[in-house]
């Protein structure tokens, strides 16, 4: 892991917001960890990336900025939920086969459901706002609690990730021990970040070395 935000654990490494999401569940030397585990660690990453939550919605920001947010132990067990449905359906679009970056959805039907579920959970719509003398701006409204919108907004944007142009392109990560996901932006990209791209290459040339050393005809 390369990149954090100090507001949360989770490694922050531009890819598309549901990636990111996909990956509060991230592994080191010590072990797998859930950056989202508790409502404190799930409000810390939803403060890290809230500006790039779409649409945004004047009720999610205050929500956001409040010093203890209301309902933050269902927000925090519906974004782990999400979290979960949408590594699942990474698994099925990159093919991943690494153990410890398995889903707790065993099919991607039960992932899909939970994340339409997600989708229609809270109303969003748009409201035209038109001052006197001023220009007309585009307001996001939701008729639900803060913390579910900006979870259905989440789910929104997966929504947009998986029926888009950057599915194909979406990767596992197959550095040792790393169970995160990245998008292929780059021919030449292999790994979700240069620190698992170094990981790889010393654990190639480890294997190699171990390979030439133990060849009984050299």
């Amino acid at each position: 892991m390369d990149s954090t935000d100090p507001a949360t654990s989770a490694p922050l490494l531009g890819e598309p917001l549901p990636i990111e999401l996909m990956n509060t569940v991230w592994a080191d030397r010590d072990g797998a960890h859930d950056a989202i585990a508790d409502p404190d660690g799930a409000v810390a990453w939803l403060r890290a990336v809230g500006p790039r939550v779409t649409p945004s919605a004047p009720e999610v920001g205050a929500w956001l900025d409040a010093e203890q947010p209301a309902g933050v132990e269902e927000t925090a067990a519906r974004l782990r939920g999400l979290r979960d449905a949408l590594r699942r359906l990474a698994a099925e679009a990159t093919e991943d086969s690494r153990p410890d970056a398995q889903s707790a959805f065993a099919t991607r039907d039960a992932a899909l459901a939970a994340l339409n579920e997600a989708c229609r959970a809270t109303p969003v719509w748009a409201t035209l706002h038109w001052p006197s003398g001023g220009d007309p701006t585009r307001i996001v409204r939701t008729g639900g609690a803060a913390g579910q919108a900006v979870v259905a907004m989440l789910a929104g944007q997966a929504v947009d990730l998986f029926t888009g142009d950057l599915r194909p392109q979406m990767r596992a990560c197959l550095a040792p021990g790393c169970v995160l996901y990245f998008v292929k932006q780059h021919p030449r990209r292999e790994w979700c970040s240069a620190g698992c791209g170094n990981r790889a290459r010393v654990a190639r040339h480890y294997r190699r070395h171990r390979v030439t050393k133990t060849d009984p005809e050299s």
